[in-house]
């Protein structure tokens, strides 16, 4: 037909069932399986076929079935149960933040992507599940939080295998009108909107809301009649196009993100960066200081003082750079509102790197977001270590654990994840606030009251509505490709509810490993084939579209799945998403990751399938290296790097290969009791990952650590129209204007050999080229095995300093002695990023 317009009917609820429509649009149903189930129970092919989406349900569901449903008293009975349950769940005013930190000032929070539900595709993978686990968490705790995204209208692909097991992509424009969004409303009651200069043109952007239980997400769309088709594509796809389609999207999510904030009357005191992608946020908040008369450098501290930034990308090619004349087609006109040259704002982003064999500056995103924030973590504690290594060149002469960049381990939201059976079998053990103390490690220690029946009867209830789940999935496939009646037929018989059952299901990034499992076929076969103890494995997966190599391990798996000897045994899934990602962490019996180490930043999947006893497998890296006790699980490889990746790929192959045969598969079915068997893996599992790793302990630890003390610092340095960010900005001008000219000598005498507790004496000469003494920090620095100690030099006052240093313990130590510019009010001590050794 030839459409000429649509129009969206929406549905006359009953009066009896009339807030299903609010509370389909609060996501808190999306952790809330007896809140689904109200909108499932409605029509479950509808609830299915549209992505479990309440909004799209209550549209398509016939008048006849509300009505039908508003008279059963059975129904009524759960409707009236899970609307008490929401409404005491917003109205709680005995928060986590009421009782901890009742003074806690606004975050605004930038991502990309949000991962919160299926039904709302603006998201790829990781990045995204945890930017809406953290959003869940903000609202579970109670803290002010407001967070800023983009929405997407095709989101990011559809997966779709061919009948060889290539992946393909389709996109599909979303329907705004069936989400669970609606039109954002300034206080005068007008539908939001902002715009931005990107490079000579204006862009406009229409700003959605959407309620995340008692957080808000703004979400931009500039897919609206005021721009131009090539604008209109801007928020079309998630990490669509070439570099120039990027850096426009960086500008509309910082800039018009931060309008959004201000059109709106949002507050925020504290400005958090899901990675680089948010950086140029600093941008707008710079200029808005300086339109309020601050010169650039002071709005440059003023800003940095209450930004934290947090980096996921453990190599450097994962980190955005461009070419400066790039830049300056979408960023040339900032130089001018910011009161500053060109060389200024650059220099704040300078990265050089190698292209085409020749050293050329570029504009890192990074980089900027360091140089733009005053706080900065890595996601895991090695993650923290990678990161400190790889940006260390910011600081020169810094060694490398001193680099300001520390870490919050992810977590991930359990609600989310545990499935429901698991969550009522944990409440008869677990006190009744269980669900708003996830992560108190004590709490989870009454898990060792479930009976080892108790947990294999919920864990076979979960991996059979898994099995249910592939079968149904696969013969989808099947029919699409026009598979013969028998191999559909077969789809009848994928996996056995009695066999060990491993998943795997994660972005197929190539430093992932997805195909190590394959590395000695024979053996692989004698694993899954055993006659009295068989394995079967479970994979799951996207590469992003430009990423051949990412689906040619997609292909290889699907390929050795369909070899007689792994047909009906190993099971690769189209198109993961959330939906997948719940069947699979709820219904598998291990956990298996072997990215190569240390490039994994931290990883959360196997969080999740912890969370329903389902106990890790996987490489020392990420989060596992942290969680992993010897009771909860099993390593992979050893906790080490390669200098040879094929040598790497070898001893992790053989270590998963050994342990999978003579470790888990014995303890699995094994008929041992007490601490040697399998029950006893899976209780450890729960009850040391699911407080340590529970998304509401990482909020808390990023309130803590971060959002607190960074807001307190941010007010001070914006304080009296930015009066201390201004004194810092000068200090530091001054300081590297007459670096150059400093000198440091000095002198310790060291004996040949010493006894633990002696002390050496160490002198030093300044020449501070007319930096005030007092600004100056000279020490000596010890290095036994790696490990840094700092002693202060006193200075007498013209000029030298000295101490006597002492040597604690045994070993061979290593003595240096150097200065560097420190000043009250400075986020760190390498604030400066100066440093001079003698």
């Amino acid at each position: 037909m030839n459409v000429i317009g649509k129009v969206t009917v929406l549905p006359q609820l009953p009066d009896s069932i009339a807030r299903l429509s609010e509370l389909a649009y609060n996501l808190y149903w999306s952790w809330t399986p007896h809140a689904q189930a109200l909108y499932q129970e409605l029509d479950y092919g509808i609830w299915e076929r549209f992505q479990h989406n309440p909004v799209r349900t209550l549209l398509e569901v016939p008048q006849s079935r509300l009505k039908e449903v508003a008279a059963d008293p059975e129904y009524l009975k759960r409707y009236a149960q899970v609307m008490a349950d929401f409404d005491a769940y917003m109205g709680k005013k005995d928060t986590w933040a009421a009782r901890n930190v009742p003074d806690m000032k606004p975050v605004a929070y930038f991502s990309m992507e949000y991962a919160y539900h299926e039904s709302l595709p603006i998201y790829s993978g990781g990045l995204g599940v945890l930017a809406g686990d953290h959003c869940k968490s903000a609202s579970d705790l109670g803290i002010p939080f407001t967070a800023v995204g983009m929405l997407f209208h095709q989101g990011y692909f559809t997966q779709l295998f061919d009948k060889d097991g290539w992946q393909n992509e389709t996109y599909d424009e979303l329907d705004l009108t069936t989400l669970p969004i609606t039109p954002a409303l300034t206080q005068s009651g007008e539908e939001a909107r902002v715009s931005v200069v990107i490079g000579n043109r204006t862009v406009h952007s229409r700003i959605w809301n959407l309620n995340v239980g008692r957080i808000r997400v703004l979400l931009l769309d500039t897919n609206v009649p005021q721009n131009s088709p090539e604008d209109r594509k801007l928020t079309a796809r998630l990490y669509g196009g070439n570099q120039e389609l990027r850096v426009q999207q960086y500008v509309l999510l910082g800039v018009a993100g931060i309008r959004a904030l201000r059109l709106l009357g949002i507050p925020g005191d504290v400005y958090h960066m899901n990675e680089g992608h948010a950086a140029l946020l600093g941008l707008e908040r710079t200029r808005e200081y300086v339109e309020a008369g601050l010169d650039f450098r002071t709005a440059v501290e003023t800003v940095a003082s209450s930004t934290l930034f947090t980096t996921h990308t453990p190599v450097p090619a994962g980190n955005d750079a461009f070419a400066y004349d790039l830049m300056d087609r979408y960023i040339g006109s900032w130089p001018a509102q910011l009161a500053a040259s060109r060389d200024d704002l650059y220099a704040l982003a300078e990265h050089e790197q190698m292209w085409d064999g020749h050293p050329v500056p570029t504009f890192s995103m990074t980089v900027f977001a360091l140089n733009m924030s005053r706080a900065a973590n890595g996601v895991s504690e090695l993650h923290g270590e990678v990161s400190r290594d790889m940006w260390k060149f910011l600081y020169p002469g810094a060694e490398t654990e001193e680099v300001p960049i520390g870490h919050v381990t992810n977590g991930a939201h359990n609600l989310t994840f545990t499935s429901q059976a698991m969550r009522d079998l944990l409440g008869t053990v677990l006190p009744a606030d269980w669900t708003e103390r996830l992560e108190d490690e004590a709490m989870w220690q009454a898990v060792e009251n479930l009976t080892d029946a108790q947990l294999s009867d919920v864990q076979l209830v979960m991996k059979r509505d898994m099995i249910t789940f592939v079968r149904g999935r696969m013969r989808e496939q099947k029919v699409r490709n026009g598979a013969s009646a028998a191999d559909v037929a077969a789809t009848d018989t994928l996996l056995s509810e009695n066999a060990l059952t491993i998943g795997f299901a994660r972005r197929f990034a190539t430093y992932k490993r997805a195909t190590l499992l394959f590395r000695d076929r024979e053996r692989l076969s004698r694993i899954v084939n055993h006659p009295d103890r068989p394995v079967q494995f479970v994979f799951a997966g996207k590469a992003h579209p430009a990423d051949n190599p990412g689906k040619a391990f997609i292909q290889e798996i699907y390929k050795v799945s369909q070899e007689p000897e792994f047909r009906g045994k190993i099971v690769i899934l189209e198109n993961y998403d959330m939906h997948v990602a719940r069947h699979l962490v709820q219904g598998v019996d291990i956990w298996l990751n072997n990215p190569r180490r240390p490039l994994e930043a931290s990883g959360t999947s196997g969080m999740k399938a912890s969370f329903n006893g389902s106990p890790n497998f996987s490489v020392l890296d990420g989060w596992w290296r942290e969680g992993y006790d010897s009771t909860n699980g099993w390593p992979i490889g050893e906790e080490r790097e390669y200098a040879d990746l094929n040598v790497q790929d070898d001893a992790d192959a053989y270590s998963l290969y050994h342990i999978l045969e003579n470790d888990i598969v014995p303890r699995y079915y094994g008929q041992d009791t007490g601490d040697a068997s399998w029950a006893h893996t899976v209780r450890r599992a729960i009850e040391t990952c699911s407080p340590r790793f529970s998304m509401q302990r990482q909020v808390i630890d990023y309130v803590q650590k971060y959002y607190v003390p960074i807001a307190a610092r941010g007010a001070q340095l914006a304080a009296s129209d930015s009066a201390r960010a201004r004194e810092i900005a000068s200090w530091k001008g001054w300081v590297r204007q007459q670096w150059p000219y400093t000198t440091l000598s000095a002198q310790a005498t060291l004996p040949a050999t010493s006894q633990p507790g002696q002390t050496v004496p160490v002198t030093a000469t300044v020449n501070p080229a007319g930096i005030n003494l007092n600004e100056l920090r000279v020490e000596a620095v010890l290095n036994r095995a790696g490990q840094l100690t700092h002693v202060p030099l006193t200075s007498r006052g013209d000029g030298t300093f000295s101490a006597d240093v002492p040597l604690n313990e045994s070993g061979l130590y290593s003595v240096g002695v150097r200065m560097l510019p420190v000043v009250d009010g400075l986020s760190n001590d390498l604030e400066a990023r100066l440093i001079k050794w003698a």
